[in-house]
């Protein structure tokens, strides 16, 4: 993204997501009615009774459903272990990644909600509650439905800064060197998907851990058997329109390596 788009969404990121706390906890809307418990007001930060980390985290967990989804909808190039996504701008602007990002956005936190309202069997303490116990172990559907609208506003947000040309960075980021950056969001999104199923194991809770299982089997196959095809039907313009709209990616050293070759063998 750049330092320039990070350090405005973060604020803006955090604004959205404390907005939707501060209104659910009030008048119940878009999550339900739920309260968060005051006990650790003396320990962390809270803002107008809302734990600061809390609507914090929506700000990560809504880039790395955003990634995810340019990840599931970019063509991809395999080369042994080494797996390239070849996105543009027009994927990442794109209203399918608007969608596919907010059910990511939605999926985590059916996996991340039922546990985290049992904090109080293991480290992160029991720190809210909804007033009229849900169907979803214990989460209303009400919930679900507040975390799709936030994160429709979230992920647009994150593709409106993506739109900003003057937030363009002078040269590429820092990150854009390092093997597999463009995987950093996606590995960031399975590895929350990871630790909040261990958590729920670990607590003994094995019928949600399972339930839990069960609901990310399907997209995790189909996500592993789209990304094969889409790897086994790479073409030649597939790369040239991600080099277009990043020509500092890491790939392109290679690909210009891999061209000249290619030129030479048909000269000849």
């Amino acid at each position: 993204m750049g330092w320039k788009r990070t350090l405005l969404y973060i604020p803006i990121g955090y604004f959205l997501a404390w907005s939707s706390e501060f209104a659910s906890i009030n008048w119940g809307f878009p999550y339900g009615d739920y309260f968060y418990i005051h006990d650790t007001m003396g320990q962390e930060l809270w803002v107008a009774g809302v734990p600061f980390m809390d609507s914090l985290s929506y700000v990560f967990l809504s880039y790395c459903s955003y990634s995810t989804a340019i990840f599931l909808l970019s063509p991809v190039e395999a080369t042994g272990l080494r797996l390239a996504v070849l996105e543009t701008h027009g994927i990442r602007r794109s209203w399918e990644t608007l969608a596919l990002g907010a059910f990511l956005f939605v999926l985590l936190d059916i996996i991340i909600d039922p546990v985290s309202l049992q904090g109080y069997k293991w480290f992160l303490g029991q720190i809210y509650g909804y007033r009229q116990t849900g169907i979803y172990f214990g989460i209303p559907l009400s919930n679900f439905a507040g975390w799709l609208v936030v994160g429709l506003m979230m992920v647009y947000a994150l593709q409106v800064l993506d739109r900003a040309s003057f937030l363009e960075p002078v040269k590429a980021p820092a990150l854009a060197a390092v093997p597999l950056a463009r995987l950093l969001g996606p590995i960031l999104y399975v590895s929350v998907l990871i630790f909040n199923l261990a958590v729920t194991f670990r607590i003994g809770d094995r019928f949600l851990g399972t339930t839990g299982c069960i609901i990310l089997i399907p997209p995790a196959l189909l996500s592993f058997l789209f990304t094969r095809y889409k790897a086994r039907h790479i073409t030649v313009e597939m790369r040239e329109r991600h080099f277009a709209d990043f020509p500092s990616s890491e790939e392109q050293p290679r690909y210009a390596a891999d061209l000249s070759v290619a030129r030479e063998l048909a000269d000849e």
